[in-house]
């Protein structure tokens, strides 16, 4: 971890002046944690589950040399080739202890890496050079954190979860695009006549209803899918693999939405 931090440094000084990423609040990553959990192994579902506090002070670690990467990549719309080899590195090293059977070192850093696919599947970090203004991002979030009862936790791609760790870098790329087409959405609904929109006023015939739908359950998926590769590369147990459930809507017409895939039940504590 020492070395990649100090091969970092180079890398980071080159985005000094980057835009701050500014993160999903600590409450959502918790959620986005326990929600991925229902789409991975059993046995991973329970490590993971009995190491969610060290797993989320792992990810405040995270490099910030990586943390200026992602956000000035997301503000021009594509990851790098510098970038994604960083990332790569970075959840490579979850492998590497796992092979070393340092289970609980392991475990910590593969949890740890949901903080890559979740940043990279949030359209407010993908919001372009300009940003947002000021207060919009605080009511998204509270806006998200208010109504996550509500919101339908779908599997956003379920070839996604087949994924080899070569395949995962390809698949962060497409989820920056996914994100840059939902940020001027976030803009539109929650700034308008020069004024930040309260999120109490919003409910689910709101597009930021759909927007932050979307974007959770892209970040759920993304997360589990990451995980799954880097489980399947460290030869982790496969068994007990959940099953999400078909839900299409009653009486459904040609010109209704298709049936999508809801997660399975959450996995036992």
């Amino acid at each position: 971890m020492r070395r990649l931090a100090g091969g970092l440094a180079l890398f980071g000084f080159c985005f000094a002046g980057a835009p701050r990423a500014e993160a999903w609040p600590a409450s959502l990553q918790l959620a986005l944690m326990r929600d991925a959990r229902r789409l991975v192994p059993k046995t991973l579902a329970r490590l993971i589950g009995d190491r969610e506090d060290q797993i989320l002070e792992e990810v405040r670690r995270f490099p910030p040399a990586l943390t200026q990467a992602i956000a000035a990549d997301l503000s021009s719309g594509a990851l790098r080739s510098g970038t994604l080899g960083a990332l790569d590195a970075n959840v490579s090293e979850a492998v590497a202890l796992l092979r070393q059977q340092r289970i609980t070192e392991g475990v910590i850093r593969l949890g740890a890496t949901l903080r890559i696919p979740a940043d990279l599947s949030d359209p407010i970090l993908a919001a372009g050079p300009e940003g947002y203004p000021a207060g919009v991002t605080r009511e998204y979030y509270a806006f998200i954190e208010a109504n996550l009862g509500k919101l339908p936790v779908t599997l956003a791609d379920d070839k996604a979860l087949l994924l080899s760790h070569r395949d995962i870098p390809a698949y962060w790329q497409r989820l920056v695009g996914q994100s840059r087409q939902q940020s001027g959405v976030v803009r539109g609904e929650l700034f308008r006549g020069g004024r930040v929109v309260d999120h109490r006023t919003i409910d689910f015939r709101s597009h930021v209803f759909g927007v932050a739908q979307i974007s959770y359950s892209r970040a759920v998926t993304a997360i589990a899918a990451t995980w799954l590769a880097l489980w399947r590369e460290a030869r982790g147990d496969l068994t007990r693999q959940p099953t999400p459930r078909t839900v299409a809507p009653v009486d459904a017409s040609p010109l209704e939405p298709p049936a999508t895939l809801a997660l399975p039940p959450e996995a036992e504590p």
